[in-house]
């Protein structure tokens, strides 16, 4: 549940009053003692009450005495600095309160110019307005078309720097150059064909490539007809060759 504001007045009734400076007072007392204990410095508070002959002291008469004889131990300058009294307290409230009003009046009277500025591109007439009128909605105005310039050219910038960056990223992401290659009518390229060429070249020089190519003492040769004996290896005759069905 909130709780309820209470209004910064005095109050007639003797009893409530009583009671609200028991109240407060005892909260005054704990946020001076919570204030010196959790900031390390010294504090001290004397309250006068009508209800008491005596004030109430925190924390002891000696302690106040210590930190009133170490105040006034100060220069006027530093003692006075922070010192504020109700007239002083007043009279910056109020210089406040002047201030936020002059703002407000100034951001009423903006708004009021620019909707009218909007109602007259509708068709709305200027003859009701005065000089000083006038002169607002010029400013305003002037004010509007700045704003649309500047953010017309920074448009252009960013739409400028996107396609720089887009053309750069283009050009890098570009195929490398083709470079054609003569090939031969199996399809292989020249330096294809030239390793293999080497390849055979090397072939033909080994011992095993030349003695295959060449006739062994195992080969019969009959005439220009060259043809391997057939024999049984176990019984040494020779054996019958296979019928041919293929010559006449």
């Amino acid at each position: 549940m909130t709780r309820k504001k209470v209004k910064l007045c005095y109050i007639a009734d003797d009893s409530t009053r009583k009671v609200t400076l028991k109240k407060r007072k005892k909260g005054l007392l704990k946020k001076v003692s919570e204030l010196s204990i959790l900031c390390g410095i010294d504090a001290c508070a004397i309250v006068y009450s009508p209800y008491n002959n005596q004030p109430d002291v925190w924390p002891s008469h000696q302690e106040v005495q210590r930190i009133v004889s170490q105040f006034q131990r100060m220069p006027e300058m530093e003692q006075s600095r922070w010192m504020v009294d109700q007239e002083r307290f007043l009279r910056q409230r109020i210089m406040k309160s002047n201030d936020q009003l002059i703002k407000q009046r100034k951001d009423n009277r903006e708004k009021e110019m620019i909707q009218f500025m909007f109602e007259t591109l509708v068709g709305r007439s200027l003859l009701p307005l005065g000089m000083e009128e006038l002169n607002d909605l010029g400013r305003t105005i002037d004010q509007y078309l700045k704003d649309i310039y500047k953010y017309q050219h920074d448009t252009n910038n960013r739409m400028s720097m996107v396609a720089e960056s887009s053309s750069s990223l283009v050009a890098d992401a570009a195929p490398a150059p083709y470079h054609s290659e003569k090939r031969n009518i199996a399809g292989e390229s020249s330096q294809a064909a030239a390793s293999r060429s080497a390849g055979f070249d090397q072939m033909e020089k080994q011992p095993w490539f030349m003695d295959l190519m060449s006739p062994q003492a195992s080969f019969g040769v009959l005439g220009d007809d060259m043809m391997l004996p057939f024999e049984d290896t176990c019984n040494n005759t020779p054996l019958a060759p296979p019928p041919n069905n293929f010559l006449p």
